[in-house]
């Protein structure tokens, strides 16, 4: 059962957004492309709520993003998934898609840390809960930012084990009470739609 607790002074429910919150987008499978136009970010989604909780959380940053059926996008099509997320070309996506990017290869940019809005859109991107804990998604084809973000998370207190680094499904899975009392807290409430299992709760 999702526990309701008392926001965090710093949870994703009380800080105010910002458009760094959207790497969480890339620190899971999401991807970043920049033109003349500015900057897009978009990710496939398995399933539909992900990417209408995520077309919310750009809108609050004010950054336009649709939710459509992945078979309509012009993107080229995943596996399973049902959905893109994708925002418009945006200037002031720039310095982020720039920041998680060295040259044409996904990074994670230097000094990053896991806010609370970063790790709440990170959640809905490419989280669930798995066993005995809740596991955060990371990019399979991007291997050189695993280590990388499992020591970003470890520097806010949520240190987790790195499962999967050689599989199409590579996480960090975060196990133990405190921790997981510490990563819902920070990420505050699910979305709407989002199923049970989706989300973290202290006792998994």
């Amino acid at each position: 059962m999702t526990d309701v607790t008392q926001p965090s002074l710093f949870s994703a429910e009380t800080m105010p957004p910002a458009v760094d919150d959207l790497g969480g987008l890339l620190a899971g499978h999401g991807q970043a492309t920049a033109g003349p136009d500015g900057a897009r970010l978009s990710i496939l989604l398995a399933e539909r709520w992900r990417a209408e909780a995520l077309a919310d959380e750009c809108a609050r940053r004010g950054v336009a993003a649709e939710a459509v059926a992945a078979e309509a996008a012009a993107e080229e099509p995943g596996a399973g998934a049902s959905a893109l997320l994708r925002t418009e070309r945006s200037a002031g996506l720039t310095a982020l898609a720039a920041a998680w990017t060295r040259g044409a290869v996904k990074a994670v940019p230097p000094g990053l840390t896991a806010g609370a809005g970063l790790l709440r859109v990170w959640a809905i991107a490419a989280g669930r809960q798995s066993l005995a804990g809740y596991a955060l998604g990371l990019d399979p084809h991007a291997p050189d930012t695993h280590q990388r973000l499992a020591a970003v998370c470890a520097r806010a207190g949520l240190a987790g084990a790195l499962v999967g680094v050689t599989s199409d499904t590579p996480v960090i899975r975060l196990t133990g009470r405190k921790r997981l009392g510490r990563l819902l807290e920070l990420v505050g409430g699910p979305p709407a739609g989002a199923p049970r299992d989706a989300w973290p709760v202290r006792d998994a």
